[in-house]
């Protein structure tokens, strides 16, 4: 599956709030109204999101991350982990290496 940042930020805003509206979610992404309902047409597209009414109101509207939706974010999230920990043991590696050259 092709990893799309934004749409993986969308993911991560359902996780910390259940319950918000478009307009909020919008904001606090730095998205466009547009632009958030593009992700989250190709999210459910893909099956990592459901669409649902509520059943006391059907024209609101709830969000639920799938469970191919929690996989595909925790295995995105794990493999950012592993690249930045490389990043840091390559880095430490360089500054040791530099460092001994410094005391020779």
């Amino acid at each position: 599956m092709k990893y799309n940042l934004d749409q993986f930020n969308v993911l991560r805003k359902f996780k910390k709030e259940a319950e918000t509206n478009q307009r909020k979610l919008a904001k606090e992404l730095n998205f466009s109204l547009g632009k958030l309902n593009y992700c989250l047409k190709a999210l459910k597209a893909k099956g990592l999101l459901k669409i649902n009414n509520f059943k006391k109101n059907p024209s609101k509207i709830r969000y639920v991350v799938t469970p191919k939706g929690i996989s595909w974010r925790t295995q995105l999230t794990l493999n950012f982990m592993k690249k930045k920990m490389q990043e840091y043991d390559e880095l430490k590696a360089e500054f040791e290496n530099n460092k001994n050259k410094a005391e020779n």
